[in-house]
């Protein structure tokens, strides 16, 4: 089993949709590091030797900020919005869409389940 970046690579997968369980890797740029490393797309991740693994992990350190880097680099942008006080740091803070999407009638995702309103009932 490959291990790059921290992560096992799925057994028996295409190596361009393996790439793809790394965070910070789409399908694109699994396809340039391939291409770069000389490795054919269709190859299974079972049937990679030592001097692929290395010429993949060579690629990823040096020219990609992946995983734990870039997860960490993502928050710290959010913290810093968040710090300045500007619209979309507020937005973070309050757990709304920040990207000027309505929030009246979607935006599930972001606020969560609905609560159900209490209505009272009419004594007749």
């Amino acid at each position: 089993m490959a291990r790059i970046a921290g992560v096992d690579l799925p057994k028996n997968k295409r190596l361009e949709v393996a790439l793809t369980y790394i965070y910070g890797i789409g399908r694109s740029t699994a396809q340039k590091i391939l291409n770069k490393a000389d490795i054919d797309w269709d190859k299974k991740t079972d049937d990679l030797t030592d001097e692929d693994i290395t010429a993949l992990r060579r690629i990823i350190d040096n020219e990609y900020k992946v995983e734990g880097d870039l997860r960490r680099d993502v928050s710290m942008n959010i913290k810093r919005l968040m710090d300045l006080g500007c619209y979309r740091g507020l937005r973070h803070r309050k757990g709304l869409p920040a990207r000027g999407q309505r929030t009246c009638t979607n935006a599930r995702t972001r606020k969560g389940p609905r609560r159900a309103a209490i209505k009272k009932k009419r004594r007749t």
